[in-house]
């Protein structure tokens, strides 16, 4: 999924080119391409599908040559996840109905490739046997309020698989004192909004729970992959609820089940988050750019990849980021007031 648009990494992002188009850790790659590169030896590159809004279509086209054309999947407005999951699930069994598919945002990272790989294909071969939705639960690390929380049920794993078991509710964004007391309990897992099922199983699911939205995408069966799609799609996308699948579909099916893991995921929401998941030094202080020189200066996020060289002195708990014409200095712990300043311009 890559139609996301904000400014959580302004000026960095734009509404423009969002934060997964953007090589955000400074390794040459960007968030689309390292999302599509964890999938080398899980999926082939033909059977990798991206939706995306249709102002990103040539973005993506660039940035992922390999990428069949027909496999980048175009919506002419915003509509939630649903709607989009919906769209490519019928799209997929319209090719193959016995597919398993894995749906994922394309503006996360994850850091232990390898682990996440094995869960991966771990939940694939579940999802292969069964008629369950597989979600992945992350062990949190702090009290997040920033994330949606899952609650399993551990006292007994799935008989076909030690390492899943049933979800027993999904829990908003909670405040600081939930959180505190979600982390303190061995069942609480952050909600990563990464899925695993059976074509079939999710195309049901739609029938069962969101049936507008199931007769939409089931009455463009006959012109899937004809010329007519994309006009078709145009003309009935913006007809389409706008509405989360986690509204849609897991909050109300019975079969779900969710796969703990460990393996360095974060959503990248803020300037604080990408700070936890980038090399620091002595000092706290990450950089990426090619010359940053930090003089006392601590716990600062810098973000400079357009500069020849940076000199900070004397910051503590500070972005600084460039982007084009664009410099943001800003206090780490004033950064959701970002989007007022731009307001204010």
């Amino acid at each position: 999924m890559a139609g996301g648009v904000g400014s959580r990494f302004w000026p960095m992002s734009t509404a423009e080119c969002p934060k997964q188009f953007i090589d955000v850790l400074g390794t040459g790659k960007t968030l689309l391409q390292m999302t599509v590169e964890r999938f080398n030896g899980i999926c082939d590159i033909n059977n990798t599908w991206i939706v995306t809004n249709k102002n990103y279509v040539d973005i993506v086209k660039e940035q992922l040559p390999d990428i069949p054309a027909g496999n980048i999947l175009c919506e002419p407005c915003r509509r939630n996840t649903a709607p989009c999951i919906a769209y490519v699930s019928w799209k997929i069994k319209s090719k193959d109905p016995k597919a398993n598919i894995v749906v994922t945002p394309s503006d996360h990272v994850v850091m232990n490739i390898a682990e996440f790989q094995r869960i991966i294909k771990n939940c694939l071969g579940f999802t292969s046997e069964t008629d369950a939705i597989v979600t992945l639960g992350i062990k949190p690390t702090r009290p997040e309020t920033g994330y949606g929380y899952i609650q399993a049920d551990l006292s007994t794993s799935s008989l076909r698989n030690k390492e899943i078991f049933r979800v027993d509710s999904f829990r908003e964004k909670p405040d600081a004192k939930t959180a505190e007391q979600y982390i303190k309990k061995n069942n609480y897992f952050w909600n990563a909004g990464i899925f695993v099922w059976n074509v079939s199983t999710i195309v049901n699911a739609f029938r069962v729970y969101e049936p507008a939205i199931s007769q939409t995408f089931e009455s463009l069966l006959p012109i899937y992959g004809t010329e007519q799609e994309q006009k078709e799609i145009d003309r009935v996308f913006p007809g389409c609820e706008s509405i989360s699948v986690d509204y849609a579909i897991m909050e109300k099916a019975e079969e779900i089940f969710v796969c703990p893991g460990d393996f360095g995921w974060s959503d990248l929401g803020t300037w604080g988050s990408l700070l936890t998941q980038t090399k620091k030094d002595l000092y706290g202080n990450s950089c990426i750019g090619h010359d940053i020189n930090m003089y006392e200066s601590k716990d600062c996020m810098v973000h400079t990849m357009q500069e020849k060289k940076v000199v900070i002195q004397g910051l503590e708990g500070y972005i600084v980021a460039e982007n084009n014409d664009t410099l943001l200095i800003c206090k780490l712990s004033e950064e959701q007031r970002i989007k007022q300043f731009i307001g204010e311009k």
